[in-house]
């Protein structure tokens, strides 16, 4: 009879143990996975705000030749400010602007002042900007048609527009008064006209004077 108590004692032990033994792995795990969660969850990136740069200039410019480009990545780079390229969504060949043919693209917009290309650049967000300098090539004596379409289809209330352009030789003309027309919005400045190859010392001396 004594011995029959002694294994059952001794059954009843390694059942306990057992038992012990798995509710330890169990909270072993448990625990784990809890280190690996709170790991993951440390390691997660923080959301950011995206919707703006916090910066109140931007440069606009359209370059069919890259001469009124270097000149906007010049003035962006004195002010510190954002860069936004107009692109035309037809993009102009040296055929588009051969000013000598009659017939060429550019010979047809420019003598339509009705004509507005279209853009194929991505809209630009103007929230948060308080002051925009806006660049383009003189053709014609003018601004060319696609910055007509860009001003029209912005609204520039609140914001200082200061337009520049490029040339070899004429002068910026009435193309930023037309700019002020067409957009009918924004307090627009008088405008300036440089050469392609305008240096920076040129271009600071200029917009200190504006300020």
């Amino acid at each position: 009879m004594r011995k029959k108590l002694t294994i059952l004692l001794t059954l009843c032990l390694i059942i306990g143990l057992a038992a012990c033994s798995g509710g330890n792995s169990e909270e072993a795990a448990d625990t784990d996975n809890g280190a690996e969660a709170a790991a993951e969850e440390q390691t997660e990136a923080p959301e950011t705000d995206e919707s703006g740069s916090g910066n109140t200039t931007l440069v606009v410019y359209f370059s069919a030749t890259g001469n009124t480009r270097g000149v906007a990545e010049k003035i962006a780079s004195i002010t510190g400010a954002d860069i936004y390229e107009i692109k035309a969504a037809q993009e102009y060949t040296d055929a588009d602007l051969d000013w000598n043919d009659s017939d060429s693209r550019t010979t047809h917009e420019q003598n339509d002042p009705d004509a507005r290309p279209e853009i194929g650049s991505d809209p630009v967000s103007l929230d948060g900007y308080t002051t925009i300098y806006i660049g383009y090539p003189i053709w014609w004596g003018e601004e060319p048609r696609i910055m007509d379409t860009f001003v029209e289809n912005y609204d520039f209330d609140g914001i200082t527009m200061i337009p520049f352009c490029t040339s070899s030789s004429s002068g910026i003309g009435r193309s930023g008064q037309n700019l002020a027309d067409n957009a009918g919005s924004g307090n627009w400045l008088e405008g300036a006209r440089f050469g392609g190859g305008a240096s920076e010392d040129e271009l600071k001396s200029w917009i200190e004077g504006l300020e």
